[in-house]
């Protein structure tokens, strides 16, 4: 009798644990699904590129027009942007893109540079009801040779996502705990309490690959400079001796 009770309270104890998973489980699964999709691209070649990045906020409320979307973008010291540039680009109304911290010093190479964060206020997507796009223009700074191979890597972490609407659109899953405060736009720089979100990456960190010189060139290449700065200083000034006319008082 014992035994059969036992089997019973077990059953129970397996049909009540199937309930609660198959009542709750799916909602939370489905409220993870419904965070943000962030897509990220490098257009272009060479050591100036374009970082396109797209957000899907994946939600069917119309309110998303009422929404500001932002993504801070975390540079390594390979890479950096022109705020000259990013001036022009907002004036043409075609980024708008705000450093954050230091000045960004746009002769140093990497090995003196230091690490920058770029917030990008995106705009929406003609071509997604629900998606915001941004392009921002990198640039790669110079870097040390390398020791056998002519290229060094620079790896973009993973980037964050920002949203300050006036309705709460995204689920309490998708919102980390703590809110923010960032300028709320290029001109506007009064701080906004912004929504840091969870979101899903659909392609891995993005890398760069740099061209750099290679060690043991460095005695060729000092010789080659030093031999060509003197030819040509040399024919300047005989030039300037022959064909020019000195005044002296």
């Amino acid at each position: 009798m014992s035994q059969w009770k036992n089997d019973v309270l077990l059953q129970l104890v397996t049909f009540s644990f199937g309930i609660v998973f198959f009542v709750f489980m799916p909602e939370h699964v489905s409220a993870q699904d419904s965070c943000p999709e962030v897509t990220q691209w490098l257009l272009k070649d060479g050591f100036h590129r374009d970082l396109l990045s797209r957000i899907k906020l994946r939600t069917v409320d119309e309110g998303t027009g009422s929404c500001m979307v932002a993504i801070k973008i975390h540079l390594p010291k390979g890479l950096y942007v022109d705020p000259y540039e990013l001036t022009s680009l907002n004036r043409h109304n075609i980024t708008e893109a705000l450093v954050i911290g230091d000045y960004v010093d746009l002769e140093a190479p990497e090995y003196l540079a230091a690490e920058t964060a770029v917030l990008v206020y995106m705009k929406p997507d003609p071509e997604c009801y629900y998606c915001f796009r941004a392009i921002l223009p990198l640039h790669c700074r110079y870097h040390q040779p390398a020791e056998v191979d002519g290229k060094i890597s620079a790896v973009l972490k993973s980037p964050e996502i920002l949203v300050h609407c006036q309705k709460r659109l995204l689920s309490a899953e998708c919102l980390k705990e703590t809110k923010i405060e960032e300028p709320c736009s290029r001109k506007n720089k009064h701080n906004c309490h912004w929504d840091t979100v969870k979101f899903q990456l659909v392609n891995q960190e993005l890398e760069l690959q740099i061209p750099v010189g290679l060690k043991h060139h460095i005695t060729l290449v000092c010789t080659g400079t030093l031999v060509t700065t003197v030819l040509c200083s040399s024919l300047i000034i005989s030039s300037l001796f022959k064909h020019g006319e000195f005044l002296f008082v």
